[in-house]
């Protein structure tokens, strides 16, 4: 029996979603993505919520919170780049709350500080979730596996964060 089931969320398109039950790695899933009318890909609503609600009934009666990435406009990036990134939080955002499941938002800054990555590269990421979870190193051996990382590494700072409040 699972007592609690987190999920870390990178929210972009090219993000991804840890799960961690009870401190255990025991999920990593790109996001779910579908093309876009305009051109472009977008999150896919329905299937990130059949991904969730699939979890969910795996570990019925757990405490169930969502990390999600709290992240604002970078310099340099457009304006229809961030739009749509604000999109899909939103979308994201929206799924996580009509499936009823609490969010935890994680400023990059706390969140990196306390996992050891301030500064540091953005693929460090992978090399500190890799240690941490050697088991997981082929789920995050690419380049662009970096937004799997995050969404672990995430999780593991919400559970590190409520760990050190509770005591």
């Amino acid at each position: 029996m699972t007592f609690r089931l987190t999920i870390g969320v990178d929210p972009g398109c090219g993000g991804a979603l840890a799960f961690v039950a009870d401190g255990v790695a025991i999920a990593l899933h790109d996001m779910p993505v579908m093309p876009r009318k305009a051109g472009g890909m977008q999150v896919n609503a329905a299937e990130l919520a059949a991904l969730l609600r699939g979890t969910f009934h795996a570990h019925a009666g757990a405490y169930i919170v969502a990390v999600l990435e709290a992240v604002s406009a970078m310099p340099g990036q457009g304006v229809s780049s961030m739009f749509r990134f604000g999109e899909s939080y939103g979308v994201v955002r929206g799924v996580l709350g009509t499936l009823g499941i609490g969010i935890v938002p994680a400023l990059p800054q706390v969140w990196k500080r306390r996992m050891g990555l301030t500064g540091a590269d953005k693929d460090v990421a992978r090399t500190v979730a890799i240690e941490r979870f050697p088991a997981l190193a082929a789920q995050l051996a690419r380049k662009r596996d970096v937004g799997r990382a995050d969404a672990l590494l995430m999780a593991v700072w919400a559970e590190l964060t409520e760990a050190v409040a509770a005591a």
